[in-house]
């Protein structure tokens, strides 16, 4: 009956004919048998927050924690104590149907147990609830204190509060809601631990000791739970070692493929660089590594098959899978990113090394090698390799981090021109050859274009002829993929462009095809849509050393420098935020040149508009062509996350990005269209007005996508085909805006001012000029508050209820959503002819040119 009525209130809330949410009917569980149980469940409600459950007397006591927890005892976050929850709800994931309560996304952000360090009840009941946690990521003791309640006020405030231990870790360092904001719900639950036995009085007075951290780890090793999935570093490729090749060691460059191992209590489980698990394709290795008897890991390597000279052979180890003989496969071991219960990602290279070289002073398996590292110049490992047949070496910076994703403190020389590319056709075979006489091999551009790149008719066995051709028969096409037939053989076959080729060649032409290439054998680790001209780059020794790594232990100078006194933000938290948002945010920095607003004195301070190279080294941020600018400094592009980064490290607050790309600065991919409200515009009007545009875009026949600008307005962008020059685009756009302006007078005008636009709206078409930028989506503006411009789907809207309805303090409300809005921008090529013609514009109208 008492538990009955501790669910009341949930119940009462609750349809559970239409939510998937558990009603808690008929479970029972007496707390002083087995461990109490904690869950952290992250909630994307009306806005985002965390609802923190303990178990205690048949239900979850639960709070909403709106920032979630913090690792820094000077952190208290607030947390509303809500209605009980079934001890069942622990396990719920999914979405909670609009129109119920709580209705949003929900997924289970961290669970495990709980033990109390004082009386549980009589804490919970006097407002002051001491405990500890042992989950997949919140640790060590913690704190639940109640403040003060106002009659008036529906519901109690506590504070959650990270209490001083050795897991403390300060907030300027480290917040575990971004570092870690997946889910855990299928990693295996953390070690359960019986609680001291919960009687009616007294404390519980005894837990086991926590576990301390061993002396001969390095500093910054962090004890952390195995991620459930990594992705691999990747290496660049150079024209040339590095001039400070002291702070450099080297690797053979293994022609196979890479392999990540993950351990967990005996589980072994072998990944792809793609997150493809290959643990039934390689029952040998994961025995293997199985008779290693390694503690819990996660490791890095390179599975590979030697010839009779001991040299790696990729198109052998192909053969291997083909023919599901893969006993003969050998994995070289080169980095441990996980061992023991602790994260060394951050580690100095060299010091996993040591690590991974003490796991190897016992004698292992034949099959499981560590691969040398040579400690040598350059030149010397290089020549050697070269003459030994080898494909090349990596080098790699021995104060470097492990990060997920390519990266210039790897880097690799090869012997010789070798890539991969995407397969988009053949030729007939001549002479007494049988299947294929050559392959028809492209690359992708930065259009998603598949360039035609040559032809490959050597390295072919006649086995491998006819199993190419039975490969290439199943997913034969009836037109070309590329997207230029030129110097094609005209009785070409075509092909899906879906399997990839490994191919070393002699050069490129000035055509940009390749010249004597031999084929290596079919890559089944690779996607095709992810294959472009590998270019290499120069390395320079102060490049390399001031590169930024986004890692958990960031580091930034000034990093309590308040940006907006209105919050209370902070440098280090915007570092934080172009950390987590990167990977959403260079979708649409890519290939774009980007002009930046710096704040060196926070946004209340001057501001500075920067479009072109200057004095101040921002590493990682490129310097463009001269030639795209002629008259100005280099512009400037951010192509990685290490730009963002190093780019804020430099105080810089918005970045904006032109409507066209480096490679064709002369011809706009896209048109722009920001409304801007005049004095005494609501927002209403405001969301109005954009379906007014996007109709009469759709009446043109365009397509449009929109976004939030973060400040006041909105941002109507229009994907168009790369046909015509700035001058046409910016007139037809002007044309556009003229046409809406005289159709609703009193809702838009053409003519930008204060004066002009009071009570209406300004449709700003000068943003479509040679030179002329808009914020780019997913960039912190420079205003209080710190809006943030948001990619949105027409449908959303009227849900909305401002332009910067997102925040730098509130994106994590968002990013379930991501880029998903635009999906189809990139398939989305339009051409403005027709839409020129039904418009009745000419380009020799065009005014403000």
């Amino acid at each position: 009956m008492a538990k009955a009525d501790l669910l009341k209130a949930y119940r009462a809330k609750r349809n559970f004919s239409i939510t998937s949410e558990p009603s808690g009917a008929g479970s029972s569980k007496k707390t002083n048998e087995k461990a109490l149980s904690f869950v952290v469940q992250k909630h994307w409600a009306t806005r985002l927050h965390y609802d923190f459950r303990l178990e205690l007397d048949g239900t979850m006591k639960s709070w909403a924690v709106p920032k979630g927890p913090s690792f820094d005892p000077n952190d208290k976050r607030m947390a509303v104590h809500v209605e009980d929850h079934p001890i069942s709800y622990n396990s719920f994931e999914g979405e909670i149907p609009a129109g119920q309560y709580g209705a949003g996304k929900v997924i289970i952000w961290d669970r495990g147990t709980w033990i109390p360090l004082e009386d549980p009840r009589k804490g919970y009941r006097d407002g002051k609830l001491k405990f500890e946690l042992r989950g997949h990521k919140l640790k060590g003791d913690w704190a639940l204190v109640r403040m003060r309640t106002r009659e008036e006020e529906k519901q109690e405030a506590w504070l959650l509060i990270k209490e001083k231990d050795e897991h403390v870790r300060s907030s300027s360092e480290y917040s575990v809601v971004d570092e870690m904001p997946e889910s855990v719900a299928t990693l295996e639950p953390p070690e359960r631990q019986k609680s001291p036995e919960l009687g009616s009085t007294g404390p519980a007075t005894a837990r086991p000791a926590p576990r301390k951290k061993k002396t001969a780890l390095p500093e910054n090793a962090v004890e952390a739970d195995l991620p459930h999935a990594l992705r691999p570093q990747l290496a660049t490729l150079v024209d040339g070692p590095p001039n400070d090749s002291a702070g450099w060691i080297y690797e053979i460059k293994f022609d196979g493929y890479r392999m990540l191992t993950r351990v967990d209590s005996g589980a072994i489980r072998l990944f792809t660089r793609n997150g493809h698990d290959w643990s039934h394709k390689l029952p040998h290795l994961v025995e293997a590594v199985k008779q290693m008897k390694l503690k819990p890991g996660w490791l890095d390597g390179e599975i590979v098959v030697l010839n009779e000279k001991g040299i790696p052979d990729f198109q052998a180890l192909q053969n291997a899978f083909d023919s599901d003989r893969t006993q003969d496969i050998i994995y070289y071991l080169f980095d441990v990113l996980f061992y023991d219960g602790y994260d060394f990602r951050s580690t100095p290279l060299i010091e996993r090394r040591r690590l991974l070289q003490a796991i190897f002073e016992t004698p292992q398996p034949e099959q499981i090698r560590i691969s040398d590292i040579f400690d040598v110049p350059p030149g010397d490992i290089i020549e050697s390799a070269c003459r030994l047949g080898l494909e090349g070496v990596i080098g790699k910076r021995k104060t470097s981090v492990y990060v997920a994703r390519r990266s210039s403190e790897w880097i690799k020389l090869k012997c010789k021109q070798r890539q991969e590319f995407v397969i988009g056709g053949y030729t007939d075979p001549k002479g007494s050859r049988t299947g294929i006489g050559s392959l028809l091999l492209g690359v992708y551009d930065e259009d998603k274009n598949l360039q035609y790149a040559g032809n490959v008719g050597a390295g072919f066995s006649d086995k491998t002829l006819r199993e190419l051709k039975a490969k290439l028969d199943k997913v034969a096409a009836a037109r070309c993929p590329f997207v230029k037939e030129s110097g094609i053989d005209k009785k070409a076959h075509w092909v899906e462009p879906v399997l990839v080729a490994e191919v070393s060649f002699g050069e490129w032409t000035r055509d940009d095809h390749i010249r004597h290439s031999v084929f290596h054998g079919l890559r089944s680790d690779k996607k095709a849509e992810s294959i472009i001209r590998e270019k290499p780059v120069h390395i320079s020794a102060e490049k390399a050393a001031r590169t930024v790594s986004i890692s958990s232990s960031v580091k930034v100078t000034n990093p309590d420098r308040v940006i907006d006194a209105s919050t209370g933000f902070k440098k280090i938290d915007l570092i934080r935020y172009y950390s987590l948002i990167a990977p959403l945010m260079l979708e649409h920095l890519e290939g774009r040149p980007v002009s930046l607003v710096r704040a060196p004195d926070g946004i209340s301070g001057q501001l500075f508009f920067q479009k072109h190279w200057e004095k101040e080294n921002m590493p990682a941020v490129n310097q463009l062509d001269p030639v795209l600018d002629p008259e100005h400094e280099p512009l400037l592009e951010i192509a990685t996350a290490e730009g963002l980064v190093s780019a804020a490290q430099m105080n810089v607050i918005e970045f904006h990005t032109w409507n066209a790309t480096k490679n064709a600065i002369g011809k706009p991919d896209r048109m722009t269209f920001d409304l801007d409200p005049g004095e005494g515009v609501n927002w209403p009007l405001i969301q109005q007005s954009a379906q007014l545009v996007c109709v009469f875009l759709k009446e043109l026949g365009l397509k449009s996508f929109l976004k939030t600008s973060g400040g006041k307005g909105l941002h109507v962008v229009v994907p168009i085909r790369r046909l015509r020059d700035w001058d046409t685009v910016k007139g037809f756009s002007q044309a556009i805006v003229q046409h809406l302006a005289e159709t609703i007078p009193e809702r838009f005008v053409a003519k930008s001012g204060p004066r002009n636009r009071v009570g209406k709206i300004f449709i700003d078409y000068l943003r479509n000029g040679f030179g002329a930028t808009t914020v780019s989506a997913w960039s912190v503006r420079a205003r209080p508050g710190l809006g943030v411009s948001v990619p949105l789907a027409w449908e959303e809207l009227d849900s909305i209820g401002s332009a910067a309805r997102w925040s730098a303090l509130n994106i994590h409300e968002r990013l379930d959503k991501g880029n998903d809005p635009w999906s189809d921008y990139e398939a989305t090529k339009q051409s403005i002819v027709p839409a020129m013609k039904t418009l009745g514009f000419k380009p020799d109208n065009a005014q403000g040119r």
